[in-house]
C-alpha cells in the first residue's frame, strides 16, 4: 500500500507513545459525557484542543473554563483553537482571540486551524508563532495544515497536523519524505469514518508514517454537513485500551 512506501529508518522502535489530540469536542453543555470521558485517568492524551464558538468566543464562558481546569489538574494540556483562515486573519485578530484563550481559559498552547501550508505564507506564520510564545512563553503550538506543508514550517512550532481528513483517504495516503528528518511526537494525524473493523489498519498507517499523535472516529462529515470531531467514536473504549497498552508501537 502507498503509505508502505516511504518507511522512516527507526519508527517501529522509537519508544516513542501514541497518545491523542483531540481536535475539539461539542461544547460541554452539549456533550458533558465527551470532556468526563476526557479527565479519567489513564487516558493516554497529548492534548485536547478548546473551541468554544469557532474560537474564544465573545465573552468567558463558565462551562468551558470548568472543563478546561478539570483537564489541567489532571496533567493534560488544554489548547485554544485559533483560526488562521489560511492566512487571511490578520496577525492582531490572531493574536487578539489567543490572549482571550490565555486571560479567560489558561489555555497551555494553541492550535492554528486552517494553517497555510505553501512557502510564501511561511513568514508570516513566523510572526504569529514568535508573538504567541511572547502571550505564553511556554505555549505548546500546533499548525493546523491538514496536508504536508512546506518543509520549513516544522522548524516554527511543536507539532504539525499532517493529515486530516476521511478514512477512505488516509488509507491510500503517503508520507512525505522530509518527515524523516524528524521524530514521530513532531505530527499529528485526525482521521474520521474509520470503521471499527479497520482500527489496526489506521494504526499501523499512523506508525509507519510516523505521526505520534492520533485521533480517529467512526463519524463522518457528511458531505461537509456536519462536524465529526464534536463526539466521541462509538469504539473509544476499544482504542483507549489499545493506545494505552502500546499495541499501535
Amino acid at each position: 500500500m502507498p503509505y508502505l512506501t516511504s518507511v522512516r529508518p527507526g519508527t517501529a522502535s522509537t519508544g516513542v507513545r501514541t497518545g491523542f489530540g483531540i481536535p475539539g469536542f461539542a461544547h460541554p453543555l452539549v456533550a458533558p459525557t465527551e470532556w468526563n470521558e476526557l479527565a479519567r485517568p489513564g487516558t493516554p492524551l497529548h492534548w485536547v484542543v478548546l473551541n468554544v464558538a469557532g474560537g474564544p468566543g465573545v465573552r468567558p464562558d463558565p462551562l468551558c473554563l470548568e472543563a478546561a481546569d478539570r483537564l489541567r489538574n489532571a496533567g493534560v494540556r488544554v489548547l485554544g483553537q485559533v483560526d488562521t483562515a489560511y492566512g487571511l486573519r490578520t496577525l492582531g485578530e490572531v493574536i487578539a482571540d489567543a490572549h482571550r484563550f490565555v486571560d479567560w481559559y489558561r489555555a497551555d498552547g494553541f492550535l492554528l486551524g486552517r494553517c497555510p501550508a505553501e512557502p510564501a505564507a511561511l513568514p508570516g506564520v513566523r510572526r504569529t508563532v514568535a508573538t504567541l510564545r511572547v502571550i505564553r512563553d511556554d505555549a505548546h503550538i500546533v499548525l493546523g495544515h491538514g496536508t504536508h506543508p512546506y518543509p520549513g514550517y516544522a522548524e516554527c512550532a511543536d507539532q504539525l497536523v499532517t493529515f486530516s481528513g476521511r478514512w477512505s483517504d488516509y488509507r491510500w495516503s503517503q508520507v512525505a519524505e522530509w518527515t524523516a528528518d524528524h521524530p514521530p511526537e513532531r505530527f499529528c494525524h485526525f482521521v474520521h469514518g474509520v470503521p471499527g473493523a479497520h482500527l489496526d489498519e489506521a494504526l499501523r498507517i499512523a506508525r509507519w508514517q510516523g505521526a505520534a499523535t492520533i485521533y480517529f472516529t467512526d463519524h463522518t462529515d457528511r458531505g461537509g454537513r456536519t462536524d465529526p470531531w464534536e463526539a466521541l467514536p462509538g469504539y473509544w473504549d476499544e482504542i483507549v485500551s489499545r493506545i494505552g497498552t502500546g499495541v499501535s508501537e
